[in-house]
């Protein structure tokens, strides 16, 4: 027994694991990463795990996104395999005396990627048939396109980078990648030394058999590394090719048949870190550490001076304008902007429009019934959830919810699918279209945008900061901002193109409902309001009008920004910076004086109460005297009444961070609860006409909810989609029929 385990342990394939484990165990994060992402342990709550087990080409996850994703898993590995034998040849310079050493260490050093690709295997299988409902066949088509992938990539790479053929092409990269040549210039340092000779005492050689290491022709060990040596400059040329294919796909990432998975290119930029942090240790040695900090300051420096700068923009505004009109962001312009005489203005132009509004409602009474829709945020599940909520109550009612509303706010996702309902019905009553209620238009709002968006991060925001896209008259920096733009637009029969003043001409003649997309300002957390109409009757408290110093606590972004064309906005930008959740989308800056940073409108408000209980009292005037009764329709991806379960402080360091990650975990639920304060006030100064309807999502099972991100499987599509038919939801539609039918109870 005792021989048996000896001859395991000092079998190649095992003494490299252990290796790997010993020595430069940075290069083992990448795998952990991907284990962890695939697990559902990192980043699962922006789905993260879908870019790798639902990756999708051209909207479908096919035989083709497949075969992508395997290719690029299979480049992943073979950065591995040159990688780690860059760096390890020197302890097992026996290989240079076997045929084809770097295809006999591939086969040796394949423990860790077998083991993966069996695991990855099984995740995949479950999450197709669980999470996607895909048949048997189906599986099987998808796993025929991954290991197709693989084997295509891998036949590629020993044919071409690791055969032994001399042409002119490899002879003009081995001299400019000769990994010697640049280490002539690193100082000699005698810590670089190292006799660390891994004691195998076996392998599997290229014919797959179990052979002696003992058995092969000694050789001198610089005779050896020399051999070994000429393999070093693929790591080189692998990471070149990994960056140019990076920069290809980035820079024709808007044709769609060149749009690859997101997943296929985070694989392409993990080879590239791979192999660029495998080259500073293996050049640096010992002097490695301070080549870190180097690589960090001069990193540190490049973002200080603009040379890097991780903000995005807001396309369709002049950010070239000049300082002189740029809008000064400080109290002193604020107050100067956003004054009594605006308040005023702004308030009487808004009963304008509403008189309008009233004019042209279909109702049998003089005082119609107004309906104002408030969606809250959370990614795709909210704006599914939204748009459901929506088509399904003004189609049971003939089209009275989309006449009788008059105001849409709220934040994130909820506000895609509102804005895609709303502009969906104004293409409709334009007679450009026969039937708004077509089951497709859900479909649309249900596809995907985690995976433009992740691929730009990998292909566009790290590798090329210097894209350039032209809209009319500017050119603006492209980002993972406008990828998720353009995708958006093009997931919804670009019904969401266009500027925020398209849609100006018909809000204030009344026919459609008004939009005030909402961001909150991260200077200082003041709100941001994107709207047609002027609306600085919002932008302050009407309790502060007359002070010397009153409370400006939200900015009318048209008014703000007049000079920078501000109704140029897309709207797609609008409803980005509505639903720039953290780390997933980067912070919009605007061209004011200093810069305002730009962030989700959950922060402030993920429910669109705030803004909603604002517009009632500043129009309780008009709406009093010109309506029967006002609904807010409030419609949430969540629970309301959910109580949840206190986490266990089981560690030293769960006990520090359970508070901080508290806060963050129950944010919305803070936020609801506060918010049951606000509309507790609302009816007060309507004379009771108001009244408050509320659909919730729920799952059917209590621990399935739909993830909060940008990707919804089919499983939560249809968990979402059936949530209309709960009691409690049927009930709330049957109640909202009612007000909306009932317009006789009019208070003379």
């Amino acid at each position: 027994m005792i021989k048996i385990l000896r001859s395991i342990f000092y079998f190649l394939p095992v003494q490299l694991v252990l290796l790997h484990l010993r020595k430069y165990r940075l290069l083992m994060v990448f795998w952990l990463i991907l284990y962890f992402t695939i697990t559902g342990v990192l980043a699962s709550h922006f789905g993260a795990y879908s870019l790798f087990l639902g990756p999708e080409y051209l909207g479908y996850i096919n035989f083709t996104s497949m075969f992508l994703l395997g290719g690029s898993l299979c480049v992943f590995m073979m950065t591995w395999h040159i990688t780690t034998f860059v760096v390890h040849s020197n302890r097992i310079p026996y290989m240079g005396a076997t045929r084809q050493a770097f295809i006999v260490y591939c086969i040796n050093n394949s423990v860790i990627p077998v083991l993966f690709l069996v695991f990855y295997t099984t995740i995949l299988v479950r999450y197709l048939r669980h999470d996607e409902g895909d048949n048997v066949s189906h599986i099987l088509l998808l796993l025929l396109g991954f290991y197709l992938g693989m084997a295509f990539v891998t036949f590629l790479s020993f044919a071409y980078f690791f055969s032994v053929s001399r042409n002119l092409f490899k002879a003009v990269i081995s001299r400019i990648t000769n990994p010697m040549r640049i280490k002539e210039i690193i100082p000699y340092d005698s810590l670089d030394y190292e006799i660390d000779i891994i004691p195998a005492q076996s392998y599997i050689s290229n014919n797959l058999r179990i052979e002696k290491s003992t058995d092969l022709e000694p050789y001198h060990p610089r005779v050896m590394a020399t051999v070994l040596r000429r393999h070093h400059r693929n790591v080189i040329f692998g990471t070149f090719m990994c960056f140019v294919a990076l920069i290809i796909l980035g820079t024709f990432k808007e044709q769609p048949l060149l749009r690859a998975p997101a997943g296929c290119g985070f694989l392409l930029l993990f080879s590239i870190i791979m192999g660029f942090v495998a080259a500073v240790k293996y050049f640096l040695k010992s002097w490695e550490a301070i080549g870190w900090v180097v690589i960090i300051l001069l990193t540190s420096v490049s973002v200080s001076y603009k040379v890097f700068d991780v903000r995005s923009i807001a396309y369709g505004i002049n950010y070239n304008s000049g300082t002189k009109n740029e809008p000064e962001y400080n109290y002193g312009a604020l107050r100067r902007i956003f004054n009594w005489g605006r308040y005023q203005a702004d308030r009487k132009a808004e009963e304008d429009r509403l008189n309008k509004w009233k004019a042209g409602t279909a109702s049998d009474s003089d005082r119609p019934v107004a309906v104002i829709i408030t969606a809250s945020g959370g990614g795709s599940r909210s704006a599914y959830w939204t748009f459901r909520v929506l088509q399904f109550i003004d189609s049971a009612s003939q089209g009275r919810l989309f006449r009788n509303a008059i105001v849409i706010t709220g934040a994130s996702g909820g506000m895609i699918g509102a804005t895609y309902w709303r502009n969906l019905h104004d293409v409709y009553m334009h007679g450009c279209m026969k039937e708004p209620y077509l089951r497709q238009y859900q479909d649309n709002i249900g596809k995907d945008l985690l995976n433009a968006i992740i691929f730009a991060l990998a292909s566009v925001d790290v590798l090329s900061p210097f894209s350039k896209v032209k809209l009319g008259p500017y050119t603006y920096q492209r980002s993972r901002g406008y990828a998720m733009e353009q995708e958006m637009v093009a997931n919804t029969d670009r019904l969401l193109n266009g500027t925020l003043g398209y849609w100006g001409i018909d809000e204030q003649k009344g026919l459609i409902p008004q939009i005030i997309f909402t961001g909150t300002i991260v200077n200082d957390g003041r709100r941001l309001l994107m709207c047609n109409q002027p609306v600085g009757y919002l932008t302050q408290p009407e309790y502060s009008l007359n002070d010397p110093f009153p409370v400006i606590d939200c900015i009318d972004f048209c008014t703000m920004f007049s000079k920078q064309d501000s109704k140029n906005l897309l709207v797609a930008s609008a409803l980005r910076m509505n639903a720039t959740f953290p780390l997933v989308l980067p912070v919009v800056k605007l061209p004011s004086n200093p810069r305002m940073n730009i962030m989700d409108a959950g922060l402030r408000d993920n429910f669109g109460s705030e803004i909603a209980s604002r517009y009632v009292f500043a129009m309780r005037g008009w709406l009093k005297n010109n309506t029967s009764r006002i609904i807010q329709l409030d419609i949430r991806d969540t629970r309301e009444n959910f109580v949840g379960t206190p986490t266990e402080q089981k560690s030293l360091i769960g006990m520090m961070t359970d508070p901080l990650f508290s806060i963050q975990n129950r944010w919305e639920a803070f936020q609801s609860f506060n918010h049951t304060y606000i509309e507790d006030l609302s009816p007060a100064c309507m004379d009771d006409q108001m009244q408050f309807v509320t659909l919730r999502y729920r799952p059917a099972e209590a621990n399935k909810n739909a993830e909060l991100n940008f990707h919804l499987t089919q499983r939560e599509k249809a968990d979402i989609y059936r949530a209309i038919y709960y009691p409690e939801n049927l009930a709330a539609v049957n109640r909202i029929m009612k007000l909306l039918a009932d317009s006789s109870n009019i208070s003379e």
